[in-house]
């Protein structure tokens, strides 16, 4: 993929795809919001069981690195949605929200 991805890109094609499919009238926040949580409670999943050492490794195997992958995808995906449909600009919300971690915890050099 050659093509400089964006975010406001990738929700573009994210409601083109819903709207071929008529799936506009289910992404209301409610849904996206309980997808999101599924998808993220199968990325969860993945680890369950590991070791912290075995967790740092799953991305050298094949298979567990593909199941990762497309759960951080639909992870993305649905907050990409989620962010389109309520107006959030998930970027800018991102930024203020590290600045304000940046000063409610100083580093402690900073102090």
């Amino acid at each position: 993929m050659t093509e400089r991805l964006d975010v406001a890109g990738l929700q573009r094609r994210l409601a083109e795809f819903a709207a071929a499919r008529d799936w506009e009238r289910y992404h209301t926040p409610k849904n996206l919001a309980a997808a999101l949580s599924v998808e993220a409670s199968e990325l969860v999943e993945i680890f369950q069981w590991l070791t912290p050492e075995e967790s740092e490794r799953v991305m050298k195997d094949p298979d567990s690195a593909h199941r990762v992958t497309d759960e951080v995808a639909d992870v993305l995906a649905y907050l990409l949605q989620f962010c389109e449909v309520l107006g959030i600009d998930a970027l800018a919300a991102l930024a203020a929200k590290i600045e304000r971690n940046e000063e409610r915890f100083p580093a402690a050099g900073g102090q």
